[in-house]
């Protein structure tokens, strides 16, 4: 009697679906969901299902501008620091940039008609301010003004709910040559006529508004270590010929949170009433986790989240610089005057936490440094293992560790040190290698057990009273990953960098699965 041959793997039957089906059509990857039904493979979500959380709770991907548009230099956008700080030779793999990116300029609709077939709520996009104004003020582009028309009527037209982030690290240039960008405190007022803008012209659809995401990369990537745009620094922290790390990083943050103040001071004069939005920041917080249960390394990791979370939130809550950082950093540190507290306190609807890894600190005292910089401040150093066992797989990313308990870790201590404001889990995710092949890249097990394990933790830190109402997968498509150009794929959609076509992972169809709703 012969053997009958098991059946392969679900997982692996669904890639040949997949792979079959894009390779076949040449295709539209929205296509695809219409002719794979959620009975034809089952995923495992580990319990969880869109009926677990509360009602109205959010599920969307996000990306940014630079990182998907493309039409960089098209169509009237001014040049942002970003498109002049790539152009040095390289410092980019393979000297990628944003010119092209993955062309969501042209394809946005295929892209929302992905977001819909996968059952997502909303999509979390950034408006380029150089796409609008080209010179970071004056003469508005109206292209670039019809483009977010069409991205967010589509949006609406397919059922997705628009959140509108309005700056991921990219300034304009122009702002960077006539005053130094956010070294001056001209930026907050050119910030705040930027956003107002952006709310008359797109606020009687979009009612969730973001000001910055991650404002602290930008102050310290920038301006401590130079490894992101406009890249200065001290010399002996990095390959800048400009900047000091003492005092640029400090002087930037100070500038971003009063920018940030100003554009919802605007909002909430002139707006909200009538248009009734809301409005926050996404701030970026790797949970810090003290090496030993030693009291230095326990303030070693205090001090961490202090000079990373607390640099930006506290003011927000509390009006002031967590009382470290005024001690440690001193007159380098700016303060605000009474009015600003006035404007700065309070200036968030919600929060959103990019969440996506965990690191172990210890303590690690220097007495007097000769050189001062922000990282050097926090007279902590960073580890990634304890007694030889690492603190989780990881990703491509060097930085990127699977440590599913960071999240809830993190969440929790946004609830009790800041009063539980409304959260939104704003990026989550993990990348592969740019050069996995289609097949294999599709296959992407590990990407679905790492959203599992983070949304079940996420689950628990709302059981335990945290007042979440969003999560956002980071990143809807494979993009522009900025310092690693397109050698790192976040995406929950493979795209192919020479056709620009999509193709579906498992996660996308994992998630497709989770978000499906019950019909009554």
């Amino acid at each position: 009697m012969r053997k009958r041959r098991s059946p392969l793997p679900p997982l692996v039957v669904l890639t040949n679906i997949i792979f079959s089906f894009t390779w076949s059509c040449g295709g539209d990857a929205a296509e695809f969901f219409d002719d794979v039904s959620p009975e034809t493979v089952r995923l495992d979500t580990g319990g969880l299902s869109r009926e677990i959380f509360p009602k109205g709770f959010v599920f969307g991907t996000a990306t940014s501008a630079y990182q998907v548009e493309g039409m960089a230099n098209k169509d009237g956008r001014g040049p942002s620091i970003w498109d002049v700080f790539i152009k040095t030779p390289g410092l980019e793999p393979n000297e990628a940039s944003g010119n092209v990116a993955v062309d969501q300029y042209h394809r946005y609709k295929e892209d929302i008609d992905l977001m819909a077939k996968l059952n997502f709520d909303a999509y979390r996009f950034s408006i380029s301010w150089s796409r609008i104004f080209p010179n970071g003020t004056g003469k508005v582009n109206k292209k670039g003004v019809a483009y977010y028309n069409r991205l967010i009527n589509y949006m609406l037209k397919r059922g997705i709910t628009p959140y509108a982030n309005l700056n991921h690290y990219d300034l304009p240039q122009a702002l960077e040559e006539r005053y130094l960008g956010w070294l001056s405190h001209k930026v907050v007022k050119d910030f705040a006529d930027y956003a107002d803008f952006c709310f008359e012209a797109f606020g009687d659809r979009v009612k969730n508004w973001m000001t910055f995401n991650e404002p602290r990369v930008v102050a310290a990537l920038g301006y401590d270590n130079g490894f992101f745009a406009p890249g200065r620094c001290s010399k002996v922290f990095g390959n800048c010929t400009a900047g000091n790390s003492a005092t640029e990083p400090y002087i930037v943050a100070h500038n971003l949170i009063l920018s940030h103040a100003a554009a919802v001071q605007r909002y909430r004069e002139k707006y909200q009433e009538k248009q009734k939005g809301r409005i926050g920041i996404l701030l970026d917080f790797v949970w810090y986790e003290p090496l030993t249960r030693s009291k230095a390394d326990n303030y070693a990791a205090q001090r961490a989240r202090d000079f990373h979370i607390g640099w930006f939130i506290h003011p927000i809550v509390y009006g002031e610089y967590p009382r470290t950082m005024q001690e440690i950093v001193g007159d380098r540190l700016p303060k605000f005057t009474k009015e600003e507290v006035r404007m700065v306190k309070g200036s968030m609807d919600y929060v959103g936490i990019n969440q996506y890894t965990t690191y172990y600190m210890y303590d690690a005292p220097q007495g007097k440094p000769k050189d001062l910089g922000y990282q050097q401040d926090w007279n902590a150093s960073f580890a990634y293992e304890k007694r030889g066992v690492p603190i989780g797989p990881q990703a491509y990313s060097y930085w990127l560790y699977n440590v599913p308990w960071g999240l809830y870790k993190a969440v929790t201590y946004i609830k009790e040190r800041y009063g539980n404001p409304t959260i939104i889990l704003a990026e989550n995710g993990m990348d592969d290698p740019g050069n996995v092949t289609l097949p294999k890249g599709l296959h992407d097990t590990t990407r679905i057990n790492y959203y599992k394990a983070y949304i079940t933790q996420l689950k628990k830190a709302m059981d335990d009273g945290a007042n979440v109402v969003g999560y956002f997968a980071w990143s809807l498509l494979d993009n522009f990953e900025w310092r690693l150009g397109y050698t790192s794929r976040f995406g929950i959609i493979y795209v192919d960098y020479k056709t620009l076509t999509r193709y579906p992972k498992m996660s996308a169809y994992w998630f497709r699965q989770l978000l499906r709703r019950n019909k009554h």
